[in-house]
């Protein structure tokens, strides 16, 4: 069960998915754990393409991580802290992936900005459940299940990577 900060609005699924994830930034901030692998807070406050302010960042790592969906490791002084999504966390990623399909149905984007979004649609469920299953090995531990030819992780890194900034 996710702790929250304060009284939920209403128990509405719906309202209780909004209040844990359901801002700009939060959104945003998942998206680059999951899809970027950026997971210390120097690595999303520099790749943040929508320029993310560091306290703004702060806060909803620690929003993220009060809901549990995210996780901080305890780093030695002087170490940085790695963040790592939790189980609840990787299943949102077909969430994330049909609100990248919308994007690209319904408003302007930019290839380089768009090509993960496009793989993991096309690709359907079964890429999608591949590529949590590299999620939870990358972030839980969890030992993947052998995949002929290229992991998902891979894909979509060398499809972003392939597409010169804009």
């Amino acid at each position: 069960s996710i702790r929250m900060r304060q009284p939920a609005r209403s128990g509405c699924p719906i309202n209780m998915a909004v209040e844990a994830f359901g801002d700009r930034w939060s959104l945003l901030v998942l998206r680059d754990v999951m899809f970027g692998n950026r997971r210390h807070f120097r690595e999303l406050l520099a790749g943040s393409e929508e320029k993310i302010a560091s306290n703004i960042l702060a806060d909803r790592l620690k929003r993220l991580t009060d809901a549990g969906l995210l996780t901080r490791d305890d780093a030695r002084p002087g170490q940085r802290a790695t963040y790592s999504l939790t189980e609840p966390a990787i299943q949102l990623v077909p969430v994330l992936t049909e609100l990248g399909a919308w994007g690209i149905r319904h408003r302007v984007t930019t290839p380089r900005l768009r090509v993960r979004a496009e793989l993991l649609a096309n690709g359907g469920p079964e890429m999608q459940a591949q590529f949590m299953d590299e999620l939870r090995e990358i972030h839980l531990g969890h030992p993947a299940r052998p995949v002929t030819g290229q992991r998902v992780t891979e894909r979509l890194a060398s499809a972003y990577s392939s597409l010169s900034p804009e």
